[in-house]
């Protein structure tokens, strides 16, 4: 049941904009163009900071800065009680999914399932944005240069997910 009612929302949305547009006597293919050609626009205004951000973390990943980060934030992070085997993750996190999707998957090829490493890496995976990413895409989408406060709170969200996440795991798997 539930896997019709799945495939039949967006026939059911799309049927229901259609007739709206009718209904309220709108011409739905051209309103339909206009919201492509903006999206164009946005999509064509976001590229450059896309593609720094996807630059930006091959370098991180292919000239070892991330190991080399991760060495040097290795005594904060086990005081933190975050396991050091994560710690490329929470540097990936804030940065990329795609980046840390692929982290996660070597957590789990490399330490398998149902382990303190393994759930930590889940919740965190579970409990954190893509903050770069989010804002680069939104801000930029938008055009808006002075991002202000939102970095350093998102970032602070973030590194506050990173260590009430591993403190959470402890405390209910031991």
């Amino acid at each position: 049941m539930v896997a019709i009612v799945g495939a039949l929302v967006m026939p059911v949305m799309l049927c229901g904009i259609l007739l709206y547009g009718l209904f309220k006597r709108v011409n739905v293919f051209d309103v339909f163009l206009e919201g492509v050609m903006d999206g164009g626009k946005t999509a064509v205004s976001i590229l450059p900071a896309l593609m720094a951000l996807v630059l930006s973390v091959t370098l991180l990943k292919e000239s070892g800065a991330l190991n080399v980060m991760v060495k040097v934030l290795d005594p904060v992070s086990t005081r933190l009680g975050i396991p050091p085997e994560i710690s490329p993750l929470t540097l990936l996190c804030p940065i990329s999914g795609s980046g840390a999707l692929s982290m996660y998957r070597e957590i789990l090829n490399t330490y398998g399932v149902d382990n303190i490493v393994e759930r930590t890496a889940s919740v965190i995976m579970c409990s954190t944005e893509t903050t770069f990413y989010a804002v680069a895409i939104y801000f930029g989408g938008i055009n808006i240069k002075e991002i202000r406060y939102t970095l350093p709170a998102a970032l602070t969200a973030d590194f506050t997910s990173f260590v009430v996440s591993s403190f959470l795991v402890r405390l209910i798997y031991g």
